[in-house]
């Protein structure tokens, strides 16, 4: 089992109250609940951030998108080729 250490978190005792009333529903403790959701939050940072690294890589290599390239200006303003 891995070490757990202690913390002191200060909330309002109707938040607390609230909390203790779940907790038991849950056959659980306000520490376990505590600890429960801090993991699902580092869960869903991790993977957050792993999909903002993702993004950033595709975004890096471009997307081909099957255009032709307009070698000048002139070119590209040239209505003749959209009629």
């Amino acid at each position: 089992m891995a070490a757990k250490q202690n913390i002191t978190v200060a909330i309002e005792p109707a938040l607390l109250k609230k909390a203790r009333a779940i907790a038991a529903r849950r056959g659980s403790s306000v520490s376990a609940l505590l600890a429960d959701e801090l993991r699902e939050l580092v869960g869903e940072d991790r993977a957050y951030e792993a999909a903002r690294q993702s993004a950033k890589a595709m975004l890096k290599s471009g997307f081909h998108l099957q255009g032709t390239r307009m070698h000048d200006r002139n070119e590209a303003h040239d209505r003749r080729r959209l009629r």
